[in-house]
């Protein structure tokens, strides 16, 4: 069962003010649930399903030092929205293949899991499009599509990051929030979130963009300050993609789909980049898919992405 009670963090802010102040607000005085799982999810293993524990040893391509590879920090894209909803169920009234999320957080150094760490997750819905920027539309129709993958040609005077690292930030244009929300790791530094299987949109592969927030407090009002250690994004195997481009919604979205080998933002390098394990039937993957990923982060530097 998950646990709902309001957690507190009993460590101090970084005192050498590298603390940005950070407000998640709950969603007005709605109870948040435990996320249940069903039979939907009772399915063979349709990719690799081998376990991500950190206590697995060490990694031959971890740095000097430390027990468990750190995951790839990625660029955080243009249509992240902070101070948002306090969940763990992010679905709304979005269709598409149920995907139920685990992460599980760690200090790369130590493997000690980080206990009430805020985690965001956010993507794009089964058409491509982000919440928040419905205006945006996506390559499948209507409006300019993302553009969180970098460009050789950039063109104007640059008010954001520089190019190559994935656009600056683009203001909402509407206040839709589905398949977005932050939650809390429990003491064994997992999180665990309900949505669907996301879609695509023109020049990125299918994806879903997590931030890891440590050194705040939890309060009434949601997590307060500390600053951001990880920004990456999570990746799907093509396997799974094809699968779901068979179903409705998927099907109908007539985008060019990006594969994860033509990607720009994919490092390549499984799951240490992102790329997260899955199970499904893979004769029903309309049934529900299941992910889980361990993150390896240094919770003492900041990585705003």
């Amino acid at each position: 069962m998950t646990d709902t009670h309001t957690p507190t963090d009993p460590r101090s802010p970084d005192d050498r003010g590298k603390l940005a102040r950070r407000t998640v607000l709950a969603a007005g005085s709605a109870a948040v649930t435990a996320v249940g799982v069903g039979s939907a999810f009772a399915a063979t293993d349709g990719t690799a399903a081998a376990a991500t524990g950190a206590g697995t040893g060490a990694s031959s391509s971890a740095s000097e030092g430390a027990c468990y590879t750190l995951t790839s920090e990625l660029v955080e894209g243009p249509y992240y929205i902070d101070a948002d909803k306090l969940r763990q169920d992010v679905t709304e009234d979005q269709e598409g293949i149920p995907l139920h999320l685990t992460l599980k957080v760690i200090d790369a150094e130590t493997c000690r899991p980080l206990r009430n760490a805020a985690v965001d997750i956010w993507h794009c819905n089964a058409s491509g499009i982000y919440s928040g920027y419905e205006g945006m539309g996506s390559g499948g129709g209507g409006g300019t599509p993302p553009t969180d993958a970098p460009t050789d040609a950039p063109t104007g005077t640059p008010t954001g990051p520089p190019p190559g690292s994935g656009g600056g930030h683009q203001e909402p244009t509407d206040d839709t929030r589905y398949l977005r929300g932050t939650w809390h790791t429990d003491r064994h530094g997992q999180v665990t979130f309900k949505t669907v299987f996301p879609g695509w949109y023109q020049g990125r592969c299918v994806h879903i963009h997590v931030k890891v927030h440590v050194d705040g407090a939890w309060t009434d009002a949601g997590y307060e300050g500390g600053h951001t250690c990880h920004t990456g994004q999570l990746f799907f195997d093509e396997k799974s993609v094809l699968l779901s481009a068979q179903v409705e919604p998927y099907a109908s979205n007539t985008t060019t789909r990006t594969t994860l080998d033509e990607d720009t933002i994919y490092p390549d390098n499984g799951h240490e980049g992102g790329l997260l394990y899955l199970r499904y039937d893979r004769h029903h993957i309309a049934r529900g898919v299941r992910g889980h990923l361990t993150l390896g982060v240094e919770p003492d530097e900041t990585n705003n992405g």
